[in-house]
């Protein structure tokens, strides 16, 4: 197979302007120490609600169902933003200077939530920041037979309706991640760009040791504390629903949009742009600034800041989000940016080209 490699590697002039001034900005300033603060802060915070969340099923009795569903959709929504808010960032370093903290924040608050917190950095780190939206090698855009992501993707009849049924499909995110994709990825012989990934013993076992801990958790503790067989089902299908609409309309059009590019590589191997470059150009940013944003989703909202600076704490990035933009503009890149709502539309409106027709970059 031909090493995909970038043009001019990692050396970006765009870059070495850019982190000459937010060092100097974070250099005569505590925005840093004052950014680190407030992410330990939001970590107890969200680590508290969730415990609360849970705490709230065992120790009050739900006398209907619906209270009973209600619970769950906190408990999945309070784990969602755990995850946004700590796991994502502890799993990039960005708590402690000391590993051990990192992993152990970052493993039990993602594990917690029934996916599998050491697969996931496998994916990520090494698929999916290094290469984004390049067909083969980022694991988040992976073929499959229901929606086409990528225009290098085959086209199927049926997908020409995909802007319509993708909603349904991606009210099974949550639970397919749990009980599929995980499973998926921890045989999977090719993750993206790695090739003949070979687990380690001590992590199959904890594959397996903690999805049996989120099912004695979500289903058979709560039946054991009283709760019907059938309400806690129900619960527990409802709250995957939530949380895969929850997840996705917040985090999948800041890849997937039509604002963002596809790159290919060309002939010799190499992709068009720099490493930096091919972050902007592929990220998409929503109301990077907002304080808002970034208190419930962990800076999520400003895409190109995580790419370029991913192991800096997210709540940093309404800081110095300004600082990229300007810069992309002064070397005439790619900066894109909408709200919220400009965000999700971009995606369905990318959907339905891409079930139509080759998109080109």
């Amino acid at each position: 197979m031909q090493k995909i490699k970038f043009n001019s590697g990692s050396s970006s002039i765009f870059f070495r302007s850019l982190d000459i001034e937010i060092r100097q900005l974070l250099g005569e300033s505590d925005l840093l120490q004052t950014a680190k603060r407030m992410l330990w802060r939001k970590m107890i915070f969200y680590v508290l609600l969730h415990l609360g969340a849970w705490s709230i099923l065992f120790l009050l009795a739900h006398t209907t169902t619906g209270s009973l569903i209600l619970n769950y959709v906190f408990i999945g929504i309070s784990g969602l933003l755990l995850g946004f808010n700590v796991s994502h960032d502890a799993m990039h370093g960005s708590f402690s200077k000391n590993k051990v903290i990192n992993n152990w924040l970052y493993h039990f608050s993602f594990n917690l939530q029934g996916t599998n917190a050491y697969l996931w950095k496998v994916r990520h780190i090494g698929s999916h920041h290094v290469f984004p939206n390049v067909d083969g090698c980022d694991a988040d855009i992976d073929n499959n037979p229901f929606i086409r992501l990528s225009p290098q993707h085959p086209l199927r009849k049926y997908q020409r309706y995909q802007h319509l049924y993708s909603i349904f499909v991606y009210c099974f995110y949550t639970i397919h991640w749990v009980f599929f994709k995980d499973f998926f990825y921890l045989y999977a012989k090719k993750v993206g760009n790695l090739q003949q990934k070979n687990h380690p013993i001590k992590q199959k076992l904890l594959f397996f040791g903690w999805k049996a801990f989120y099912l004695l958790l979500t289903l058979v503790l709560p039946i054991l504390a009283g709760y019907s067989f059938a309400d806690v089902l129900l619960s527990f299908f409802i709250m995957h629903i939530i949380n895969s609409l929850f997840f996705i309309h917040f985090l999948i059009a800041t890849h997937l949009s039509m604002e963002t590019q596809f790159p290919e590589t060309k002939s010799s191997g190499f992709l068009p742009d720099d490493y930096y470059t091919h972050q902007l150009a592929t990220s998409l940013d929503y109301s990077p600034a907002s304080r808002f944003y970034n208190l419930f989703l962990g800076g999520f909202n400003a895409h190109a800041a995580h790419h370029l600076y991913p192991k800096l704490p997210h709540t940093i990035y309404p800081d110095i989000a300004w600082l990229i933009e300007e810069k992309a503009k002064e070397f005439g890149l790619p900066y894109n940016k909408l709200n919220l709502f400009q965000s999700i539309r971009s995606h369905y409106r990318y959907l339905k080209l891409m079930g139509t027709v080759q998109r080109p970059n």
